[in-house]
């Protein structure tokens, strides 16, 4: 007689972002977990699973959202505390990658941040790591396991198609993005064009937008970016195609990170939607009323399925995941 291992899938999650994590767990039909976590006096984490997950697939749900290095180094505790619980895998689920933007050295002595935190997972046990829309591709060469990097496109497309696409522009903020707006503008059938800017040295966090090129005039113009932090590049941008002929401006983006003075900036009459998603939370009080959040919940619960199954998860894609 040949015993055949019975496979557990077992789904926590940190306390950065619970109502993600439960929306991902309905979509698979399971149960979130109980990791029992508490901070002690000093502001020390501690985690101690509820029941026991020897042998099962553990997925660690974990955006890395504010305080960024607070939930950081909550997830590496759960993956610590899985491993030593002799979980059989474990899958770090970063719906948001901390970090991500210190992706290589744009000048002498600077930190690879990105990589660092891939190098903290992996010392934590982590196995895999699932994420979504991660700033550069690169990132997941940070890696000496699986990556899988889904992308947000099908559910911003999928919004986008019911805005009649023949009136939109699919705009770039800048270069580096114009691979990932030419994507929406073929699964829509939409023109495209991006705006040149320039980082200033001078000040951190500040770019100047120059010029447009592309079709922009008399057209409904979507910005296209993976986050929106505190709205400087989706502003200047905005305010060119304004100026080019736009008759609205959109901005459309992953993660909505919104540090301040995005509200602000973004609360303006330059931009009169901005549609995001949920793999960051956002609070009631920062949720203006021309913010709309769509769900990356059916999404990430259909990546869990796939590596929980050992399928495809770039089929849930088309393939358009890769980057």
């Amino acid at each position: 007689m040949e015993l055949v291992p019975r496979r557990r899938l077992e789904l926590f999650s940190g306390r950065s972002h619970p109502s993600l994590a439960r929306e991902i767990a309905d979509n698979l039909g399971v149960a979130l977990g109980e990791a029992n976590l508490h901070d002690f006096a000093d502001g020390q984490i501690h985690c101690r699973y509820d029941a026991s997950i020897r042998g099962s697939d553990v997925f660690i749900i974990q955006p890395h959202s504010h305080p960024v290095n607070d939930s950081i180094m909550e997830q590496l505790i759960m993956i610590d505390a899985a491993k030593r619980a002799s979980a059989h895998r474990i899958t770090a689920v970063c719906p948001y990658y901390g970090y991500s933007r210190q992706d290589r050295k744009s000048t002498g002595r600077e930190p690879i941040t990105a990589k660092l935190i891939a190098d903290l997972l992996t010392a934590a046990g982590a196995d895999r790591v699932v994420s979504v829309d991660l700033h550069s591709g690169q990132i997941q060469g940070f890696f000496n396991f699986p990556v899988d990097h889904l992308t947000a496109l099908p559910v911003l497309c999928s919004y986008l198609a019911e805005q009649d696409p023949r009136r939109l522009s699919i705009v770039s903020p800048d270069a580096g993005r114009v691979k990932v707006a030419e994507r929406f503008s073929q699964q829509l059938g939409a023109d495209l064009a991006f705006v040149h800017k320039r980082h200033l040295a001078s000040k951190a966090n500040s770019v100047e937008a120059r010029e447009v090129i592309g079709i922009v005039k008399g057209r409904v113009c979507v910005i296209i970016d993976d986050l929106i932090d505190t709205g400087g590049t989706i502003l200047g941008a905005a305010e060119r195609l304004r100026d080019a002929g736009a008759t609205d401006v959109w901005a459309m983006a992953t993660h909505a990170v919104l540090s301040d003075p995005a509200l602000e900036r973004l609360s303006g009459d330059t931009i009169s939607r901005v549609i995001v998603t949920n793999t960051l939370p956002l609070p009631k009080e920062r949720l203006i009323d021309k913010i709309q959040v769509l769900s990356v919940a059916p999404l990430i619960a259909a990546a869990i399925d796939a590596v929980f199954e050992d399928t495809s998860v770039s089929g849930i894609f088309g393939g358009n995941n890769l980057s």
